[in-house]
């Protein structure tokens, strides 16, 4: 799908709050791109992601938004954040491992805990940072895999996600 300045919020932003979108900043010019484009467009097939495209030089305003020095640069989005992010052409297995990161199930869903299920399934990310925290805590021993967890969730989250940037330093200061 083509996506405009005008329609970027909508088709991207709001969409990614359901579904993981990924963007292909692009222009007519690029080679690179046009190598690309082929691929990003087979493999989101493939795997069932949405693939939205923006013409950097049709619509300045979001490739300056989203600091795209370089193209092609791909980001992808979940829960309008941006959760991972590369730039240039890459190859087909590449372009395949960024898709299987983005589409891995929630992490929701691969949890027994049922405090912190029920808290990534109601959308109560600070509680489950609390909760990781706690355990953190009283189960030391469990410390690689409980840090695992929280990692897997900043990136669910977007790296710029402000519960991200706090509890990133609560865990840096709890394990180190």
């Amino acid at each position: 799908m083509d996506v405009t300045d005008a329609t970027f919020e909508a088709d991207v932003l709001e969409r990614s709050q359901r579904e993981p979108v990924v963007v292909d900043f692009w222009a007519d010019w690029c080679g690179p791109c046009r190598m690309l484009t082929p691929v990003l467009e087979e493999k989101t097939s493939e795997k069932g992601v949405t693939l939205a495209k923006v013409d950097v030089d049709a619509n300045p305003a979001v490739a300056r938004e989203y600091g795209i020095s370089g193209i092609p640069a791909v980001k992808a989005f979940r829960n309008g954040h941006v959760v991972a992010e590369f730039v240039g052409a890459q190859p087909p297995n590449r372009v395949e491992s960024f898709l299987d990161e983005l589409t891995k199930a929630p992490l929701a869903e691969r949890i027994d805990d049922p405090a912190l299920k029920d808290a990534l399934e109601a959308g109560d990310y600070e509680r489950a940072f609390q909760l990781l925290l706690g355990r953190l805590e009283h189960e030391p021993e469990q410390k690689d895999e409980i840090r695992k967890l929280m990692v897997e969730l900043f990136a669910e989250l977007g790296q710029d996600h402000p519960l991200a940037s706090t509890y990133r330093k609560r865990l840096a200061a709890a394990v180190f």
